[in-house]
């Protein structure tokens, strides 16, 4: 699993509602529709910034606030690759995984807002221009249901959702 794209930078503590403002989600039902919001709250015009395949980057605690999974859908149908981060919130990781987005966790220090990065989620990496910055690995399970596309395709496909 390898993506190439631009970092979009952001700090500590980014929860749901600056992911997706709750003013959206009330009045727009169509997820196509409610991704063009993503990130507006901390970001204005953000949409509009990004390319499909790049990176949101950030530090500690990504996701927190909410266990809706509105927050990483419309992340994932803006055609985000991956949010890499120093840590998630844990029901935003968990809801991330089970829709097919990477969460990649390593030092995000070393990452500059709109610098390239090639990253490679099965080889444990992130490289940058100058550096090459090692990933958290994520478990067997989770790393399938990635490749598989999330937890209901990974249903779709093998009928349980016991994942040897």
């Amino acid at each position: 699993m390898q993506f190439k794209g631009k970092a979009h930078k952001f700090g500590n503590d980014i929860n749901t509602d600056y992911i997706i403002a709750a003013k959206h989600k009330s009045r727009i039902l169509d997820f196509d529709e409610l991704c063009k919001h993503v990130m507006e709250d901390a970001s204005p015009g953000f949409y509009n910034k990004i390319t499909p395949g790049d990176f949101i980057v950030a530090g500690e605690n990504f996701g927190c606030g909410s266990s809706r999974e509105t927050a990483p859908v419309v992340i994932k149908r803006a055609k985000i690759a991956a949010v890499i981060a120093k840590s998630f919130a844990r029901i935003f990781y968990r809801n991330g995984i089970n829709i097919g987005l990477p969460l990649i966790e390593c030092d995000t220090d070393q990452i500059k807002d709109e610098e390239i990065l090639e990253v490679n989620v099965t080889a444990g990496f992130i490289k940058t221009p100058t550096k090459t910055i090692p990933i958290k690995p994520l478990p067997d399970v989770m790393l399938k249901l990635l490749l598989e596309g999330g937890l209901m395709e990974h249903f779709k496909k093998h009928r349980t959702f016991v994942l040897d």
